[in-house]
């Protein structure tokens, strides 16, 4: 008798060697980006912990050293740096300090970890008195930054990271121009081969929270929809993407990851560059919440998440799971979601 035809997808699935062989997405150790805390403090052996991030922490430099270190023997490949200054003022000028916190972070992870790509934030309101990531017109209370007058600030941030030894700088401010301004700043100064990673493509996101405690950087007053993305808007996106690869980025992101995983596979197709995303604070501390609370496998729902990611067209993922992504893979363990 006839057997019925249909497609018998349960071939390719019958056991884990199967599995394995054509798995279609792999997350690897060089996917990923760790984003660390240094703290300009006097107490050497700062690690204060973060309580809306569970497995975070504010460094010091030595700690941010030592906790690196361990992170680079189990196979880290790349980190980005937000830095919190002793002191902030309406300009954030902790922002662009040749000895500010950031810098001297620079080279010390350059200086004991020379394969390790250092990225850097480049924005301003982990150092402005008012929080916001420009600067504002006097006695403003509204929270709207003053577009231009920021640029060269930005500018000035971006070439003192990269004259620290930075391999990488990732505006964040979304700043109209700001590409365009650090990218000849870059140049001029002699620093035509170091990349710019732009937030291209960052939301107004109330995914934001935990960070801007990690951060110390919440707005003082008014928010920041006059300057980050209407959650709402797509085509948008592909609008700020194309200005920052016109101005002349060379990775592009997507701020927050999952909840825009749509617009991370619209700048895969639309674009040849690569595509960053960033799955934020906000992501990280549900996932972590959740586990802590037995309702969710951590482990296998983190690594579901990175290869949403890579499977939406995420070339890199800056995430806080980094470390933990590597610990598992020690085990034996990671990749597989």
């Amino acid at each position: 008798m006839d057997q019925p035809c249909f497609f018998r997808g349960r071939r390719l699935r019958k056991t884990p060697t199967i599995r394995d062989i054509f798995r279609e997405t792999h997350v690897r150790p060089e996917d990923l980006m760790m984003p660390y805390f240094v703290v300009d403090t006097d107490d050497a052996a700062l690690r204060k912990p973060i309580g809306a991030m569970p497995g975070q922490f504010q460094l010091s430099l030595d700690e941010l050293d030592r906790q690196v270190g361990q992170a680079v023997a189990l196979g880290l490949r790349s980190c980005i740096l937000f830095g919190l200054p002793k002191a902030k003022d309406a300009r954030g000028s902790g922002a662009y300090d040749p000895d500010g916190i950031v810098q001297r972070a620079i080279r010390r992870l350059k200086a004991n970890h020379p394969d390790l790509l250092v990225a850097t934030d480049v924005c301003l309101c982990e150092y402005t008195d008012h929080g916001h990531c420009g600067l504002l017109r006097q006695d403003d209370t509204s929270g709207e930054v003053s577009n231009d007058p920021t640029l060269d600030l930005l500018a000035r941030t971006a070439v003192s990271h990269a004259r620290a030894g930075a391999d990488m700088v990732a505006p964040s401010d979304m700043m109209d121009g700001r590409v365009a301004e650090i990218r000849q700043a870059l140049d001029e100064a002699g620093f035509a081969q170091v990349p710019v990673m732009s937030y291209a493509v960052k939301y107004a996101s109330a995914f934001y929270g935990p960070f801007r405690e990690a951060a110390e950087s919440a707005p003082k007053f008014g928010d920041r929809r006059t300057y980050q993305m209407d959650p709402a808007n797509a085509r948008e996106g592909l609008r700020e993407a194309q200005a920052d690869i016109d101005e002349g980025a060379d990775i592009i992101m997507v701020k927050p990851g999952m909840p825009y995983l749509d617009m991370i596979t619209r700048l895969r197709e639309a674009f040849d560059l690569p595509v960053a995303a960033y799955q934020v604070s906000g992501e990280y501390s549900m996932i972590k919440a959740a586990a802590a609370n037995g309702w969710i496998d951590e482990a296998a729902v983190m690594l579901e998440s990175l290869t949403a990611f890579k499977r939406a067209g995420a070339e890199l993922i800056l995430t806080y799971f980094t470390e933990d992504f590597l610990r598992l893979r020690a085990q034996g363990q990671g990749g597989k979601a």
